[in-house]
């Protein structure tokens, strides 16, 4: 029966923390309790506890459930930490490790949902579904002999996935044949790629995105790296917008790449004699002196973080963007032995010039973490000035050349860009733009892959959407709410009230970044990104900034020259 909400949390109160005490000192140790019961206070309240839930289990009126008793005791104690500390179900868990680990088993495809059916946008190469013949554009409409239509992203990844050498039915409806195919693949190891689109941006320009760190990510950088100082890379953009972080060890080894002999990367501190140490770089990285501009935002967190502080610190590189998330925690995952992981922050890591960039928490209070965090975001975005003048004095340090730099909370860029709410292209960017190229894509989803799919090339030259297209855009804006009128007097950008000379003016802008999403649904990411960042205002507003780059480099040319002449 349901139990009245008083009830439940007075229970709250008797039978988590019971089931918390026996998790933390049992499973996740994985030791002898006595080993951590040495406090006799401690084991006192421990005895207690463990009294409790024994009496709960036997005498309480309704039977309980063991695991979920359990479960919940678990993150009751996790949520009374800090922010950052996680409890991972066990169904949730392999997702999370093989996110880290960089590949899983599975079968190698790229998929969406943009509806109710799964689409592919595009096979792995050399994957089993692209030699099985699995295309582009094929939905996924069952797997084995249960249907695939309504499933979520994650629901049709868990039953694609598997042990390395089982096999797995997979039918596809194929809507330029307008027939069925049942293909049975066998799962290989799939590696998930953290660098994305490397390529050269002009004659002297590379651009990498990281989009996290995975223990392969390093391996990856030095790859596309290599790629493009082959083709002549002279300077480096590396975008880390929306990296949430991951393995640290892989963002202390991409520094190392980039920074001179013996400079500090990052300081972490922590209880345990092991998390107290001091990461410095080693001699032979591959970009010793190339200009470098790094792009972040606010969804830039924790390993980001550490990449992007230890390259302002020692001005190696030219921070571009908005002011990053401000995780300065480590985290340490311990098997709670049912496959379920407590995710448990064990250190708290610095800046070479000891900056934390932790925003302020206080355990226990989640809610209020992330509204002062997300309020202090866009503070350091709309309200640039305010936002610096707030900052203690207590909080600024100075860069190995002088510079000066904050900490409290996120990585504030050398070069804040901020936004033009009032801007029609602030709003298309907003979403409007990939909704309408999603919506078009599966309307003339069968004619642009007959023409285009295998040009993929051309499309990047060729391509061009049609006035007519442009048109149906514009109608489509007004269909979600915005307004394009020929009297300039009715105009109203608080209203979404723009004049028809406006959105004329942003025709090339718009067409752009329709076409750049077209062609993620046609090709992925790689295809995609060289023409989004066309219309990327960050990024091109980093593109107008390479002298302050060079002058950060010039140090490091300088330190490069007088190392090679003491040898």
């Amino acid at each position: 029966m349901d139990l009245p909400d008083d009830l439940m949390t007075r229970l709250s109160k008797y039978y988590i923390l019971p089931a918390v005490l026996l998790i933390a000192f049992g499973a996740v140790l994985g030791v002898q309790l006595d080993t951590y019961l040495t406090d006799d206070d401690l084991g006192t309240q421990f005895d207690k506890m463990r009294r409790a839930l024994v009496v709960i289990n036997k005498e309480y009126v309704d039977p309980l459930d063991a695991s979920d008793v359990t479960t919940e005791g678990v993150e009751g104690m996790v949520n009374s930490l800090d922010p950052h500390s996680t409890y991972i179900p066990a169904d949730r868990a392999e997702d999370v490790k093989d996110s880290y680990q960089g590949s899983f088993g599975g079968i190698g495809i790229v998929f969406e949902v943009p509806s109710d059916t799964a689409r592919v946008i595009s096979p792995v190469a050399g994957g089993p579904s692209e030699e099985m013949g699995v295309m582009a554009g094929d939905r996924i409409v069952g797997i084995e002999d249960s249907s695939a239509v309504g499933l979520s992203s994650n629901e049709i990844q868990n039953r694609l996935k598997g042990e390395i050498g089982t096999d797995v039915r997979m039918t596809v409806y194929r809507p330029t044949m307008d027939k069925r195919m049942s293909f049975t693949l066998t799962r290989e190891e799939i590696e998930t790629q953290s660098v994305r689109s490397p390529y050269m941006v002009d004659e002297k320009t590379g651009y990498i995105n990281i989009t996290r760190f995975t223990m392969k990510t390093h391996d990856e950088f030095r790859e596309a790296t290599s790629t493009l100082l082959d083709q002549g890379m002279e300077r480096l953009v590396l975008d880390l917008r929306g990296n949430p972080g991951g393995v640290m060890r892989s963002s202390w080894q991409i520094a190392n790449e980039m920074l001179g002999e013996n400079m500090t990367i990052v300081e972490t501190k922590g209880r345990s004699e092991q998390m107290n140490q001091t990461i410095s770089a080693q001699p032979g990285g591959m970009l010793a002196d190339q200009p470098i501009i790094v792009l972040v935002n606010r969804g830039s967190a924790s390993a980001s973080e550490i990449l992007s502080g230890a390259l302002q610190d020692h001005d190696r590189a030219f921070i571009v963007g908005r002011r990053t998330f401000g995780k300065g925690l480590i985290q340490k995952q311990f098997d709670l032995g049912d496959k379920s992981v407590l995710q448990m922050t064990v250190g708290r890591y610095y800046t070479p010039v000891g900056r934390l960039i932790q925003s302020p928490y206080e355990r226990g209070d989640r809610e209020d973490y992330y509204k002062e965090k997300f309020s202090t975001i866009n503070q350091a975005t709309y309200h640039l000035n305010e936002y610096r003048e707030s900052i203690p004095d207590s909080l600024a340090y100075q860069t190995d050349h002088g510079r000066t730099v904050f900490g409290g909370g996120g990585i504030l860029p050398d070069y804040v860009v901020q936004p033009d709410t009032t801007a029609l292209t602030h709003l298309v960017r907003s979403g409007l733009d990939y909704a309408f190229a999603r919506k078009w894509f599966t309307q003339n989803e069968t004619d642009l892959r007959k023409t285009w799919q295998e040009r993929p090339d051309e499309f990047k030259t060729s391509f061009e959407p049609s006035d007519e297209m442009m048109d149906e855009f514009w109608a489509f804006t007004e269909e979600n709410g915005v307004t394009i009128t020929e009297n300039p007097d009715s105009v109203d950008t608080s209203e979404r009230i723009y004049a028809k000379a406006t959105a004329q003016e942003e025709q090339a802008f718009v067409s752009t970044r329709v076409k750049g999403y077209l062609a993620r649904l046609l090709y992925g990411r790689g295809v995609a990104r060289p023409i989004l960042n066309q219309a990327d205002p960050i990024f091109q507003e980093a593109m107008s900034l390479w002298p302050s780059s060079q002058e950060l480099a010039a140090y490091h040319t300088q330190s490069t020259s007088s190392s090679m002449k003491q040898n």
